[in-house]
């Protein structure tokens, strides 16, 4: 192999997988035992290394100290990435992890193991160091360069934990790439069909659906969604709450706090859930500590009507991400298969019911193994990234964003920069102003979510643009800017454009994010889309006339304001106390149409306005100036017209 080969890896909550291109088609490289997969399980080993330092293990030998050293091992740790310590605490109560006691809210969260202290992305840089160690073995060559698949729904925290930790592993990340799209990458080149295709991906940790369209070699996410905190893990630990239930009520051991045999069950009941998915009944048989012995018969039919509860939560996305395409399940021609949980038989019956598979004589794809499609999915997008192959060179894949992405306005309302569903890369300006008098410095609070008001969406980052020149309410031409680059990544720029003055920022991990704020974002949005709506219009019409009652207020410094009459004046007067008296109630629609009636009997006033500031602005100019400050005058932000910063 030329040095520089680009690989690409599943980094997944269960098991982890590199692969590349071989020829024209994608393939696993093996690890050292000669297995594809590599447990995502890092143990430290007591004994010292050559340096003095207990040594870390990665996959199936790291999984061995699982029943005797316990307290040294760390799995499913894709689940702790970019989360906080409160966030996290639910995964402790099943998990033998245990945090240390110097971290404070807000910082990352760190696991104790033995006697030393690891985040989640430092124990998801072993992981891929170890297959990276692998790829190199393959190889005969140095491996530096690679392509990682994360969910669909992973947040900013996480996609950029996930490229901190292949920082840490001494990889240069070229791309983040959405698992369900990369699956759709490996099926996609095998058949080079066109239509639209649903990846149901049930993974260890995470779920996500995604629909995608096949067209000439383009790859196009129409929508996605999904639960961060869904997988086969959650099934595991039904059976493990169960049976250590039963232990502790007819031997009366609690095991819970003793890792090791809760271990050793947890190994019972994953080996149980597999036996299920080929077989009618599986079988518990554990030695206890006290030397009693746990045995239990679970029937498929009994473990289905156990996890319906589960699997049913994968149902409402998939029927979400539809609606957000504009398709029906008829329209859908493929549906893609990935994850070592849609194994189970109950699984695959919800796919077929949810897309009506079977009615139109079709099945679910599982022509590629489910564990490993993900990562071949992953070679073929390192294959296109590096131009490696004519295989992949027509190919090309265009990602979304799952969540929309804006600021705060005046009001506490939010003012969407980029929709949900974007194609990313994705780049978008939105112009702003200012609403107080001599503003120099603007809060800038960015937010994400499908809320009407901040405060319900999920804070980002916040940042402030300095060294405004004061200037009129209004007056201020502020240019905010979104990038967002083909990792997910999000990048915001701020610019007075007046002056010059400019900020910036790119968005860094924020920890507080809760499980239970990414899965109800988008559903939230519907429940309260009536409340949120009606709520935005008052918020609106309020600042509105805030905006106007100033401009009236300040209406006797002008000259303009002595060339009009008596009634004139009284008749902006009665309009204005009008708006003032209205502007504190309930009422929308009568706000603006308090705004509406003072507007028109100021349009005389602002008529003379503009004629002496023409007069003023030909003064010593020449037409051409004139035409150049009046025309930036036309296209400046009108503040009636724009959301406000506070």
């Amino acid at each position: 192999m030329a040095e520089g080969r680009v690989v690409g890896i599943d980094l997944g909550t269960t098991n982890s997988l590199v692969a590349y291109m071989q020829g024209d088609a994608p393939v696993v490289i093996p690890g050292v035992d000669g297995l594809n997969l590599v447990p995502s399980v890092v143990a430290l080993d007591p004994m010292p290394g050559d340096g003095g330092r207990p040594t870390v293990t990665v996959g199936n030998t790291a999984r061995k100290a699982l029943i005797e050293t316990p307290e040294r091992v760390i799995y499913s740790v894709k689940r702790l990435m970019g989360r906080g310590l409160e966030e996290i605490q639910s995964e402790l109560k099943l998990f033998p992890f245990r945090l240390a006691d110097d971290v404070e809210a807000g910082e990352v969260p760190r696991i104790t193991l033995g006697e030393r202290k690891f985040t989640p992305p430092e124990i998801s840089a072993y992981i891929l160091r170890q297959l990276k160690r692998n790829a190199e073995r393959f190889f005969g060559a140095p491996v530096t360069q690679v392509v990682i698949t994360v969910p669909a729904y992973f947040n900013d925290a996480q996609r950029q934990a996930t490229k901190d930790a292949g920082r840490m592993a001494g990889l240069e990340v070229l791309r983040l790439v959405n698992e369900p799209t990369a699956a759709a990458l490996a099926y996609g080149l095998d058949r080079a069909k066109e239509g639209t295709i649903a990846v149901y991906d049930f993974g260890g940790g995470t779920f996500d659906i995604s629909i995608l369209k096949l067209r000439d070699g383009i790859f196009e996410v129409q929508s996605t969604n999904g639960d961060t905190h869904l997988g086969g893990d959650d099934i595991d630990n039904l059976l493990l709450a169960i049976a250590l239930d039963e232990i502790h009520a007819e031997h009366g051991v609690d095991l819970r706090g003793h890792p090791g045999p809760v271990q050793a069950l947890r190994k019972a009941a994953i080996d149980a859930k597999i036996k299920l998915s080929s077989e009618p009944v599986a079988h518990f048989d554990i030695e206890l500590p006290n030397g009693d012995r746990y045995q239990r018969e679970i029937s498929r039919a009994g473990f289905e009507l156990l996890i319906e509860p589960v699997l049913e939560r994968t149902a409402g996305p998939c029927k979400q991400a539809l609606a957000d395409a504009g398709i029906t399940p008829e329209q859908i021609d493929e549906v893609v298969l990935v994850g070592g949980s849609t194994r189970i038989p109950a699984v695959r019956q919800l796919v077929d019911d949810l897309f009506h598979l079977k009615a139109r004589g079709k099945k679910p794809h599982t022509e590629l193994n489910p564990d490993e499609v993900v990562a071949l999915g992953a070679a073929v997008q390192a294959d296109i990234l590096a131009g490696a192959s004519k295989s992949t060179e027509e190919l090309l894949l265009l990602d979304v964003t799952p969540l929309s992405l804006g600021i705060e306005a005046l009001g506490g309302t939010v003012a969407r920069i980029i929709q949900r569903n974007s194609t990313i890369p994705a780049s978008a300006t939105e112009h702003f102003t200012t609403g107080v008098e001599g503003q120099t410095n603007v809060a800038i609070h960015v937010v994400q979510g499908e809320r009407e008001l901040a405060a319900d969406c999920r804070s980002l980052a916040r940042f402030d643009l300095r060294g405004i020149p004061p200037m009129s309410a209004g007056l201020p031409r502020i240019e905010v800017k979104f990038l967002i680059d083909a990792d997910g990544i999000l990048k915001v720029t701020a610019r007075e454009q007046r002056s010059g003055q400019a900020a910036k920022i790119e968005v860094k991990p924020t920890y507080g994010l809760t499980d239970e704020q990414v899965e109800s974002m988008i559903l939230d949005s519907f429940d309260h889309a009536e409340v949120d709506f009606v709520a935005r219009l008052l918020i609106e019409a309020r600042n509105e006339a805030e905006t106007i009652l100033s401009l009236v207020d300040r209406a006797p410094e002008s000259p303009a304001w002595q060339l009009l009459t008596a009634d004139e004046h009284a008749a902006i007067a009665a309009a204005r106390d009008r708006l003032a008296d209205v502007k504190v109630g309930d009422d929308p629609a009568a706000i603006r149409d308090a705004t509406v009636a003072l507007d028109k009997t100021t349009r005389r006033f602002a008529e003379l306005m503009m004629d002496a500031a023409v007069t003023t602005a030909m003064s010593g100019k020449t037409m051409d100036a004139v035409s150049e400050d009046l025309g930036e005058a036309i296209t400046a932000p009108h503040p009636m017209a724009t959301a406000e910063f506070n």
